[in-house]
């Protein structure tokens, strides 16, 4: 079986993705921002919306759910932890459970931080993380309910998953990442060719996400609370990687 990706802008700055066979034209969508654009998306491409997977909470990666079931007939499913907030939905899962797709098995992460309760859905065939608002591209979301050491371990239980992985998060933000990430990584010549890379495509309008984790590893000061450069910048070279992540969110909240 062929699988297909899509990104799907939707709102002021948020993303959708649409997965799907390309035989049967099954689809999975990850995320309901706004109900129109995903719409218009599968009707344009002739999908049939089998499920829909939502990463948290949040009224911007679930607004556009009830439109959406309007015309189409999905199962909907989201995290245990979470179901005394989340719209009423059929399934729910919790960490290390597994999730099927169009023949393909999935992992679920518990990845809280931004919020308690939030999940990231993993297909190690299509080599895709679905991460919402946990790893994002240069970044990490913002933590509205968890603490730093949540985050930093979530964060860390996906520091194993191959280099080629696609993440798939939530946000356009990378532009704005980039800058923040100069300022305490400024000798980073992975970073500094992405940076402009980014600029770039930006000023084109092409989308920064998915992004690749390799990349992610080489690049995101989040994902790198160990690094002597970043530390001696923070002047925090005996400080505990949570100390460390603790200080660069905290600096990323007041760029």
């Amino acid at each position: 079986m062929s699988f297909e990706l899509i990104t799907i802008p939707c709102l002021s700055d948020n993303y959708a993705f649409i997965l799907y066979n390309v035989e049967n034209r099954s689809a999975i969508l990850v995320d309901a921002p706004e109900a129109d654009p995903i719409n218009q998306v599968l009707s344009e491409n002739n999908l049939n919306l089998e499920k829909i997977f939502l990463t948290h909470h949040h009224a911007d990666h679930i607004d556009g759910l009830d439109k959406i079931l309007e015309k189409h007939s999905a199962v909907t499913i989201g995290a245990k932890a979470d179901i005394h907030r989340l719209p009423k939905l059929e399934e729910y899962v919790q960490a290390g459970d597994y999730f099927f797709f169009q023949g393909q098995l999935g992992k679920v992460f518990d990845v809280s931080g931004h919020t308690i309760g939030h999940i990231a859905l993993y297909i190690p065939t299509q080599n895709i993380l679905f991460s919402g608002d946990s790893l994002m591209a240069l970044g990490c979301g913002r933590l509205f309910e968890g603490s730093a050491e949540q985050m930093w371990q979530s964060l860390s239980s996906l520091l194993s998953l191959p280099n080629t992985t696609q993440i798939c998060s939530g946000h356009e933000y990378t532009e704005n990442n980039a800058s923040f990430a100069l300022s305490i990584d400024p000798k980073n010549h992975d970073l500094i060719k992405r940076c402009e890379q980014v600029k770039l495509e930006r000023s084109k309008g092409f989308f920064t996400v998915p992004s690749e984790l390799g990349l992610e590893k080489k690049t995101n000061p989040f994902l790198r609370p160990f690094d002597k450069n970043i530390r001696e910048n923070l002047n925090m070279l005996s400080s505990t990687d949570v100390e460390v992540f603790s200080r660069i969110r905290s600096l990323k909240d007041k760029f």
